[in-house]
């Protein structure tokens, strides 16, 4: 039991990171609005978030080798939520109330289902 746990934190690292990625991404896309092609996706930033999320897919595919895949679909699941409250933290948007409702409901999912897992 204790190899899951270790390795869920494996899959978690790789679900953060991803997250982070995702908002660097963003980050990139709204100072290069303007930009030409090569600018827009040929900038460190681009380049960058696309190698974070080479090692957040590696630390996935480590971590399934021990956790099983429906756990991992969970647990995958809280990078909606996590990318959501960085996007609030890094660039000050707005959640909606149903956008909050919905994070709220993919957590609830996650509790039941590690309450039956």
């Amino acid at each position: 039991m204790s190899e899951i746990i270790l390795f869920s934190g494996i899959y978690l690292v790789g679900i953060v990171i991803s997250a982070f990625s995702q908002v660097l991404l963003k980050k990139s896309a709204s100072d290069s609005k303007n930009s030409s092609f090569i600018k827009q996706y040929l900038n460190i930033r681009v380049i960058g978030a696309y190698s974070i999320f080479v090692i957040a897919t590696l630390l996935s595919i480590y971590a399934y080798k021990v956790i099983p895949i429906t756990l991992g679909a969970i647990l995958g699941t809280l990078e909606y939520g996590l990318v959501a409250f960085l996007s609030y933290v890094f660039f000050k948007e707005k959640l909606s109330a149903r956008q909050i409702i919905g994070i709220l409901l993919i957590v609830a999912g996650i509790i039941v289902y590690s309450i039956h897992f």
